[in-house]
């Protein structure tokens, strides 16, 4: 049994790990990419946000579809399409072809994201299925703390296209992952009761319910103050502090540790303590360390270790909130968990992509407006908190949705 949980855990993060993947490797090629194409900052980080917005609406598509035709029909057209996406990024001629082969291929990577998540709720509840959770994204941490080293290295060595065909590797390694080694775990009999009519209902259900609007609010601003740091950490790290690409690597890779570290510590405490608790403390204390980071750096504080210290302590708790948060939003909707992972994904990216593109309009090449937009999303996530878990539990029954 304990074999099996861990073979899913390791099959789920490797497939989700396929888009994020796509963002984190060739994040410290992006002032090479600007440079290359001649094109400045600002273009640059729209070929981020468009993969963040495709990756956003096609979530909204391949979680419902996942609920009416199983979970793996969808993984297979989401990952060809991801290929396809990655092998035009790498031949981009400009960067308005490399912006619109990154849309196209986040439409593809929104299906590895979402199925899994729907796949742990088939699976588990509860303080199991935060387990089972933590440890996807303990596979899934490969990305944040891999991928931009390696990228590093590739980009040493053959130049920044050719993260696109690594890339393009992987998604071919996931399709391989999808057909061997992943069972079908919503039988005929589940899908038979979902259609479009149903999924519309369930996406009603899922809107007027405050507790899971709440929690997935909660979860996208504490995801938002990471998007922050991806969209501009490579040109404050490289830009404003001079470090090359190879030790930017290691400096981002030190946060997704905290990040993926911690959060394997979630299922445990939510057995001893219980989910709502360990997302009030967790939140407070992400909140509390940002805010922090913030001060210090406006009374002029601006030193490279203490930026790094402060954040990876930051998104330590973090990395708790995440998988706490996700699992409480599904619980309560096991007959629609792929719309509940499936809006929750969509929400929870679409408010990346819109702190991305608000963030860009106060880039001024130095750290302060990045840790200002991250100390912004943790204090409103606090507040969501006290929010979501001082109020009553929903009381609009998941039968509605059928």
């Amino acid at each position: 049994m304990k074999h099996q949980f861990l073979r899913m855990a390791l099959v789920l993060g490797l497939l989700s790990a396929i888009g994020p993947f796509a963002i984190d490797m060739y994040l410290p090629a992006l002032p090479a990419i600007g440079v290359a194409l001649h094109a400045d900052v600002h273009a640059v980080q729209m070929s981020l946000m468009a993969f963040f917005i495709s990756f956003a609406i096609s979530q909204i598509v391949y979680g419902p579809a996942s609920d009416i035709f199983g979970r793996k029909p969808p993984l297979y057209v989401g990952i060809a399409l991801f290929i396809v996406g990655s092998i035009g990024c790498a031949l981009a001629p400009d960067i308005g072809w490399l912006i619109g082969f990154r849309f196209l291929q986040g439409l593809g990577g929104g299906a590895p994201i979402v199925v899994p998540r729907a796949i742990v709720r088939d699976l588990h509840t509860g303080a199991e299925a935060t387990k089972l959770m933590a440890l996807l994204m303990l596979v899934f941490s490969v990305s944040p703390i891999l991928a931009p080293l390696i990228g590093s290295l590739v980009i040493d060595a053959a130049g920044w296209r050719a993260i696109f065909w690594v890339v393009t590797g992987i998604g071919a390694l996931g399709l391989l992952l999808t057909t061997l080694a992943l069972e079908e775990t919503r039988p005929a009999e589940q899908r038979a009761r979902s259609d479009v009519a149903s999924t519309l209902r369930a996406f009603a259900l899922l809107l007027r319910d405050a507790r899971f609007m709440g929690l997935t609010a909660v979860g996208a601003f504490g995801m938002a103050s990471f998007f922050i740091y991806l969209a501009n950490s490579s040109f404050v790290l490289i830009g404003h502090y001079g470090l090359t690409p190879r030790q930017y690597s290691f400096a981002f890779a030190v946060n997704a540790a905290s990040f993926i570290g911690v959060s394997q510590f979630a299922g445990r405490l939510a057995a001893r303590y219980g989910l709502p608790r360990v997302v009030s403390v967790a939140v407070a204390g992400f909140a509390l360390a940002m805010s922090a980071l913030l001060a210090l750096n406006l009374a002029g504080i601006e030193r490279l270790d203490v930026m790094i210290a402060m954040l990876m302590l930051g998104y330590g708790f973090l990395g708790l909130v995440v998988p706490a948060t996700s699992v409480m939003a599904l619980d309560d909707h096991g007959e629609i968990a792929g719309a509940a992972s499936a809006l929750m994904g969509t929400l929870q990216l679409v408010m990346g992509a819109v702190v991305i593109a608000v963030m860009s309009a106060f880039v001024d090449g130095t750290a302060r407006p990045m840790v200002a937009g991250i100390a912004v999303a943790a204090i409103v996530a606090l507040l969501l908190t006290r929010l979501t878990l001082g109020g009553r539990r929903s009381a609009v029954p998941v039968g509605d949705a059928a």
